[in-house]
């Protein structure tokens, strides 16, 4: 099994949803970084999203655009984050997965940066603007070179295009919360169940993520009671950018309270 099957294994037995955690790759530098997904890893997350920096973040709201800005400003291009997912590789227990936008791949080559990413680490790549029917041969180049695959559906995503994202994800199936860019909500829609039921009839026995607007332990809870993992993205983001000097302490705090909201018999 992969790091990221064994993280939902894991959860599954102990009876809670898993924890992703995301963070944007040398934001603000490749140490901080690092010490960020050690806290993450004491505070009970199971697979760390670690983003690429990219100059058209499209599917990214503020928070995550401010973060992209600070690590290209310091220099974060892909073999860089190579390099910081060694690191972290070496010094947490985290299972990794490589989230991008399109084109820094394909700079880089499919192929080459596929070996490149696994040898880092890295168990699965999600290519946030790479659309299903887009993807065939792309997703088959990334799965060849040793990476599970994750694709996003959304609450308006018809069932054809749910069922082709299911096929082309060996990793999880990413359902977004609600339409739009990423960024902290203070509640979820009151469809995600629905869009939830529709994605395991698209998904079988592939595990499903909720992501996009969770940043309280409240919202972390109801995400954990309809799906097998829960990501965070931005409001960790955002709490590490609001305490400066004191951000591993204040993202540890806030993932600890979001880990504890992903066990299931918590009232």
């Amino acid at each position: 099994m992969s790091g990221l099957a064994d993280a939902f294994a894991a959860a599954r037995r102990e009876g809670r949803a898993a924890f992703l955690a995301y963070l944007t790759a040398g934001d603000p530098d490749a140490d901080t970084t690092a010490a960020l997904a050690r806290a993450l890893e004491r505070a009970g997350a199971d697979v760390l999203e670690l983003g690429v920096p990219f100059t058209d973040p499209i599917a990214d709201g503020p928070v995550l655009q401010r973060a992209a800005s600070r690590a290209l400003a310091a220099g974060t291009t892909l073999p860089r984050v190579f390099e910081i997912a060694r690191r972290i590789r070496r010094e947490t227990r985290l299972a990794l997965l490589l989230f991008t936008y399109l084109n820094p791949l394909h700079r880089r080559g499919i192929a080459r940066a596929a070996g490149e990413a696994k040898a880092a680490g890295f168990d699965a790549v999600l290519v946030t603007d790479l659309p299903p029917e887009e993807a065939p041969e792309i997703s088959a180049t990334l799965r060849a070179g040793g990476l599970a695959t994750v694709f996003l559906v959304s609450p308006t995503s018809p069932a054809a295009r749910m069922r082709a994202a299911a096929r082309l994800s060996s990793g999880f199936l990413y359902v977004v919360s609600r339409p739009g860019t990423t960024g902290a909500r203070t509640s979820l829609p009151r469809d995600l169940a629905a869009t939830v039921r529709r994605a395991r009839r698209a998904a079988g026995d592939l595990p499903i993520a909720i992501g996009f607007g969770i940043s309280t332990p409240e919202s972390a809870r109801q995400a954990a009671r309809l799906a097998d993992g829960v990501v965070v993205g931005s409001a960790l983001v955002a709490a590490a950018e609001r305490a400066g000097p004191d951000r591993d302490r204040s993202v540890e705090r806030l993932a600890r309270e979001l880990a504890g909201a992903c066990r299931r018999g918590e009232p």
